[in-house]
């Protein structure tokens, strides 16, 4: 598919990946709009912080995914629809689980009923590595069991399955892309990497982190978003999931360790119970297999994780970007 000639729609373009895809596909010459959650500060969240001459080319439209006369509005007239909208903390998700029913399986319904019912070209549904829960086998590839081990993780396996439904049943024109652990400039503290650099770029003599044990398969945003738009242009992503991972593993423990090494820290490292999932939901392994990836999209990672890793701690070096972070509270 070329994306020149077609209208883009972003949903959570407001957000850490939404707004690098936004930001790129704005940089690519395209037409986009951009679903932001209305609020009443009149806040478009991580696309406030865009030179002015660049939203000024971006349609901006607000809204609720949970509202789905306002979803069916902002899907008209559009070809293709990223849907990056969700509730995605998970300790939040224990917290609030009914939030996240609405919002990631009730919110991708409404999309899906929007581009089955305004001939979408195609839409491309963002799932995550945490469908997966632990690893049962390793690298883990697209056939590997889900495992619901959080409210969060089970509201998106219902709505990978909503939306693989949708093509089935409608031939709505569905494509997932399962990340694994995405991380870099704009993302929240309550993933793991923005916690360990901003505690260390505010000086703090303690690194206040949960398990250590765990790992992860980390991928750069701008990997990632390399990735969004493969999925967008590939017709041969329709009805199929495809990882989108580094297909690398590292410990918490050790990440931590990276970390400090970059930033020349020697802060004391401190495990703390309430940071800790709860113990059958922990997810204890994650590592990708992207062959799939390579083979479907010709796509895999340009970023070392090191380089991955200079780039976002520098971006969270500069002031005005780290008064944006409140270090001493624990955002879940």
């Amino acid at each position: 598919m070329d994306l020149k000639t077609k209208k883009i729609l972003v949903t959570g373009s407001d957000g850490f990946i939404g707004s690098h895809l936004t930001e790129r596909l704005v940089d690519m010459g395209l037409k986009v709009k951009a679903f932001v959650y209305y609020n009443s500060f009149n806040s478009y969240g991580w696309l406030d912080t865009f030179p002015k001459d660049k939203l000024a080319k971006i349609e901006v439209f607000t809204g609720d995914v949970r509202d789905p006369n306002g979803v069916r509005t902002a899907v008209k007239d559009c070809d293709v629809v990223f849907h990056l909208a969700a509730l995605i903390g998970i300790p939040f998700s224990y917290h609030s689980p009914d939030c996240y029913v609405d919002t990631n399986i009730k919110g991708t319904l409404n999309v899906l009923n929007a581009c089955r019912d305004h001939g979408v070209k195609k839409c491309i549904i963002t799932s995550t590595s945490e469908t997966y829960g632990t690893a049962k086998y390793v690298p883990i590839d697209e056939d590997h069991p889900l495992q619901g081990q959080s409210p969060y993780s089970a509201t998106k396996i219902a709505a990978d399955q909503l939306s693989l439904s949708f093509y089935r049943s409608f031939n709505t024109p569905v494509a997932i892309i399962r990340p694994f652990n995405a991380y870099g400039p704009r993302q929240s503290a309550r993933a793991i990497i923005p916690t360990i650099i901003s505690q260390i770029a505010a000086k703090k003599n303690e690194i206040h982190v949960g398990s250590l044990q765990p790992t992860r398969d980390f991928t750069f945003v701008l990997d990632l978003v390399d990735a969004f738009v493969a999925m967008a242009e590939n017709d041969k992503t329709i009805g199929d999931v495809i990882n989108i991972g580094s297909s690398f593993e590292i410990s918490i423990g050790d990440l931590v360790k990276k970390i400090k090494a970059i930033m020349n820290s020697n802060a004391k490292v401190v495990s703390e119970e309430d940071r800790k999932r709860p113990e059958k939901s922990e997810v204890e392994r994650l590592w990708a297999s992207n062959a799939k990836a390579k083979q479907v999209l010709g796509w895999s990672p340009k970023h070392t994780l090191d380089e991955g890793l200079k780039k976002t701690v520098d971006w969270f070096m500069d002031k005005k970007n780290l008064a944006g972070y409140k270090t001493d509270i624990y955002n879940v």
